[in-house]
């Protein structure tokens, strides 16, 4: 593909995804349907569409549309060097840029609101501030860059340098997280990531390095009796038995979410067993892990279409249910056990919010840790709670 047929794919996909198609669905069926378009266009038309998405607002504003179209965001995301180039009426590519939006271009640019400037839903300004403070701007413009990859190194399997060595002999540059002694930030390009080695062999694996520093600071020691409680594709699971060094239940209210768990389990070497509700026995637990559903509000970077679609209501209802799954796990904590709650979420109604609702109904626990992690150190924002039983 030409670099203009990309940015033409590019946005015919972004009126797909603006009208309220989920965006990795509108990929998918794009790139099965195209048989012509190599692993590198489905790369470069990926990036095209996630780049507009995290910055909808303020590129909409930059080319003068009172709302975001696929054409009007890929427009201002285009360098301004090679914007007549890319929309020149070209085979397969964009039509020429009309008088009407190269005035809108050239228009002297106005002071922007900040939910704007920065690329967020208005009704979130008050919310994210409260929980932000004064770290509410850089975080929100870190917000609308690409994420880094992070792997975790299996240290049952061996250390970070073995691991970097096996990556690098297959093309995947690697170096070392100093803030979390699992962690390899990759620094290159990531897309033989899954084909290496060091993967298929079990020695690392795809995780946020906010996941994986939360982990990390669970009070996890050999012999104890864990479950993840919402496991999902066993990610935290998996991190937590290689830290005790025995068997993890990971449980989900969507059992098909663990579908791929026991092979991630069988290629790691840890023991993880697969457990459904009437399985478990209240009391039985030495620490249970919910990491709870949530909005997904620190994971913008990576999901950007799910900050535009969070309303209030969904918001409220997501606070409603992790409320009653936090009241649920606790029934399998021993007396002197730890209940630990996390999200990959910003907003305070669903991290401390959420625990306070919990403590005042519950006597017998108490708040021994709290953290927070910002996008600004790295990793995912993320919230944990770490809460003593008596």
């Amino acid at each position: 593909m030409t670099p203009a047929a990309r940015v033409q794919t590019a946005i015919e996909l972004l009126d797909r995804i603006l009208a309220g198609e989920p965006a990795e669905r509108a990929l998918t069926l794009w790139a099965r349907a195209s048989r012509y378009a190599g692993s590198g266009d489905r790369a470069a038309v990926r990036d095209l569409v996630y780049d507009a998405l995290r910055c909808q607002r303020s590129l909409a504003a930059r080319a003068g549309a009172a709302e975001p179209t696929g054409r009007a965001l890929m427009i201002a995301l285009a360098d301004p060097d090679a914007r007549d180039a890319l929309f020149a009426d070209l085979p397969h590519g964009p039509s020429a840029i009309d008088d009407a939006e190269r005035a809108a271009l050239a228009a002297p640019a106005g002071k922007l609101r900040d939910a704007v400037r920065l690329d967020y839903p208005d009704w979130l300004d008050a919310p994210l501030r409260s929980t932000l403070g004064q770290a509410f701007d850089p975080v929100l413009a870190a917000m609308r860059e690409r994420a880094p990859v992070f792997l975790r190194v299996n240290m049952a399997r061996g250390t970070r340098a073995n691991a970097m060595s096996l990556l690098a002999a297959d093309g995947v540059e690697c170096r070392e997280a100093p803030t979390c002694r699992t962690t390899l930030e990759v620094v290159g390009k990531s897309n033989k990531i899954n084909g290496s080695h060091a993967y298929l062999q079990g020695f690392v694996e795809l995780q946020d390095l906010s996941s994986q520093s939360a982990v990390a600071d669970l009070p996890l020691e050999r012999g104890m009796k864990v479950l993840d409680y919402c496991a999902g594709g066993g990610g935290k699971a998996l991190a937590m038995a290689a830290r005790t060094g025995g068997r993890i239940d990971a449980h989900d209210a969507n059992p098909g979410r663990m579908r791929d768990l026991p092979l991630r389990a069988k290629r790691a070497g840890a023991d993880i067993r697969l457990v459904d509700s009437a399985a478990l026995k209240p009391g039985a637990y030495d620490l249970v892990l919910v990491d709870a559903p949530c909005s997904g509000s620190g994971t913008w970077r990576r999901t950007p279409q799910s900050k535009w679609l969070l309303t209030p209501e969904r918001l409220g209802e997501l606070a409603s249910l992790q409320k009653s799954i936090l009241a649920m796990a606790a029934e399998y904590i021993r007396p002197g056990g730890t209940l630990a709650y996390m999200t990959c979420s910003l907003l305070g109604a669903e991290n401390d919010a959420v625990v306070a609702g919990f403590l005042g109904a519950h006597d017998g626990f108490t708040l021994k840790h709290e953290r927070r992690f910002l996008p600004t150190e790295g990793g995912d924002g993320f919230y944990l709670a770490v809460l003593a039983r008596s």
